[in-house]
């Protein structure tokens, strides 16, 4: 009985704070409908400009796959290298490619012809990827010229999951643990040093309410608040970009409920230890930098260093993205995730004995 009446204690509150459930509202819209859309890792719109030294139809068909493509724009041709290096030091192009003199020839011969591709790598990921995608049609550019006269394709491809090679389906997910560490880690984080500035957690510390009681009471909330968080993201990523889970959306729930406990529990531990708002604000801010720049949200965790990819082991929003992609992109089932959820459930369990612990009633 006294637990609900501290539950519905903490539903009062939010309730009557007329910011909070506009925002449990608003930001899983924003962060659905418009960061998918800039958190893009894919490189496009490289400026590239070709030395065509051949003029035969095999170089033109080269140049015209770069000009139907994507991912590039193309500037035209010019009729030396220096003077396509000249166009990359004015900052025109990002790309000069140099196709060489009797390319045609050598392809139809059977022959090894080099085409230089040079990039400027200023902005070291735009020179790395837009030179990949380029030497890439150039590959594909040569397979298929000697293809066809030998009448087969050299290469077969099968896109596995992500058939369309969408960031956004790689990216959802991930923008979900984002989303739950914000709301699920900054509320919690505000509630108890709140009540300390208002002097509102006096009341409590002379009641008969346990710690236990106290601080259940204050996780049951924002596990609802991350029910509906969810909900509306599965919903937005539906109607906005067609993009719907391919494994049991129960497991991303259950994934998501325990994530948010963990993260509900550190907000609450950062609130017991700070004495005044800013302070929990600056400790929360710190934790979810980190903690999101070591979850594999933005960067793969093997392309880390290995001291890195230590630490990442402690990080709990790393095991929920990696579950989260393995059931919403993958299909995959409760035993694919099982070392995830178990992470998940020691590293609530911990947080949450912590929170209770370092909360200091006073009678």
């Amino acid at each position: 009985m006294i637990l609900r009446y501290l539950i519905e204690k903490e539903f009062i509150q939010i309730r009557r704070n007329a910011f909070v459930p506009r925002l449990i509202m608003m930001l899983p819209i924003m962060v659905m409908c418009v960061v998918p859309w800039i958190t893009n890792m894919e490189v496009r719109n490289v400026e590239v400009l070709v030395v065509d030294n051949d003029h035969s139809p095999t170089s033109q068909r080269l140049v015209q796959k770069i000009q139907a493509s994507n991912y590039f724009r193309f500037q035209g041709t010019v009729g030396s290298y220096q003077e396509g290096l000249e166009a990359i030091e004015e900052g025109r192009v990002d790309i000069v490619m140099e196709i060489p003199y009797h390319y045609e020839r050598d392809i139809v011969n059977g022959r090894k012809t080099q085409v230089l591709i040079a990039a400027n790598a200023v902005n070291g990921t735009k020179g790395s990827l837009g030179s990949g995608y380029l030497s890439n049609i150039v590959a594909s550019a040569q397979s298929n010229s000697q293809a066809s006269i030998l009448n087969h394709s050299p290469i077969a491809i099968k896109r596995l999951y992500n058939t369309h090679e969408s960031y956004k389906v790689n990216m959802i997910p991930a923008l979900m643990a984002m989303l739950m560490i914000m709301l699920c880690g900054f509320l919690p984080a505000l509630n108890i040093v709140g009540e300390k500035e208002a002097g509102t957690i006096e009341q409590i510390n002379v009641t008969p309410v346990s710690k236990i009681q106290f601080i259940f009471a204050k996780l049951v909330p924002y596990w609802m608040i991350a029910a509906v968080a969810m909900s509306i993201c599965f919903i937005l990523s539906w109607l906005v970009y067609g993009i719907v889970p391919a494994g049991n959306i129960l497991l991303l729930y259950l994934l998501a409920m325990l994530f948010a406990g963990v993260f509900s529990s550190i907000g609450l531990i950062v609130s017991n230890y700070s004495d005044a708002l800013q302070q929990a604000m600056f400790v929360m801010w710190f934790c979810v930098v980190v903690m999101m720049l070591l979850s594999g949200l933005f960067t793969p965790i093997h392309s880390m260093p290995d001291w890195a990819q230590a630490i990442t082991r402690i990080n709990p929003a790393r095991y929920f993205i990696e579950g989260m992609r393995a059931v919403f992109i993958k299909g995959t089932g409760f035993t694919g995730i099982l070392p995830q959820l178990l992470i998940l459930t020691g590293m609530t369990a911990v947080m949450g004995t912590w929170a209770v612990w370092s909360y200091k009633k006073q009678s």
